[in-house]
């Protein structure tokens, strides 16, 4: 039976034509990084659809990782959490009342935690779980300006910080409020 010309040759040119072309996208990919004005600095264009691919597995993350608080509210938690707020994270996330003024400028720029949202009645992540922000102090969120406490901060400082901000939404105690305006 003879074998008929060009029917070997067929399935090699497809598989050497996706390898070329796999080739010329990471050479090009290659080549855009290097010289070419990808989004790097705050003020840039985010690239199509960045924020959800970051999003997507960050959520994922946390929602593997999450965990419950060891211990309730009370008006000593909320002290200890405005202090160690007051001292690491006001700088970028603000005060109740008093936004901090280059958060705007960071890429993507630092939510205000003590402002309420545009729709709805949420301040800041009081709609989150105290889990979830515990997870963004302990661990910081890559490519953003959040860092990781969970070298800095004891866990009981931390858990404190995500109870406060869960309950930003509700009226503070006086000893609180004073503690988040000290200058």
């Amino acid at each position: 039976m003879a074998k008929s010309r060009g029917s070997s040759g067929g399935f090699g040119k497809v598989v050497l034509g996706f390898v070329l072309a796999i080739v010329l996208l990471v050479v090009g990919i290659a080549v855009y990084l290097r010289w070419g004005s990808p989004p790097v600095a705050t003020a840039d264009t985010p690239f199509p659809y960045e924020k959800q691919i970051v999003g997507i597995p960050l959520k994922a993350r946390i929602a593997s990782q999450m965990q419950t608080a060891p211990f309730g509210t009370d008006e000593d938690v909320f002290e200890g959490g405005a202090r160690v707020y007051r001292a690491n994270c006001a700088s970028c996330h603000g005060t109740p009342g008093q936004d901090a003024p280059f958060a705007k400028y960071m890429y993507p720029p630092a939510p205000q935690l003590w402002k309420k949202h545009a729709k709805g009645n949420v301040v800041g992540v009081s709609d989150d779980e105290p889990g979830v922000t515990y997870w963004k102090v302990a661990n910081g969120i890559r490519l953003t300006g959040m860092p990781a406490f969970d070298h800095l901060l004891t866990d009981t400082e931390m858990w404190q910080v995500a109870l406060l901000l869960r309950n930003a939404d509700q009226p503070m105690p006086d000893p609180v409020m004073k503690i988040l305006a000290a200058q």
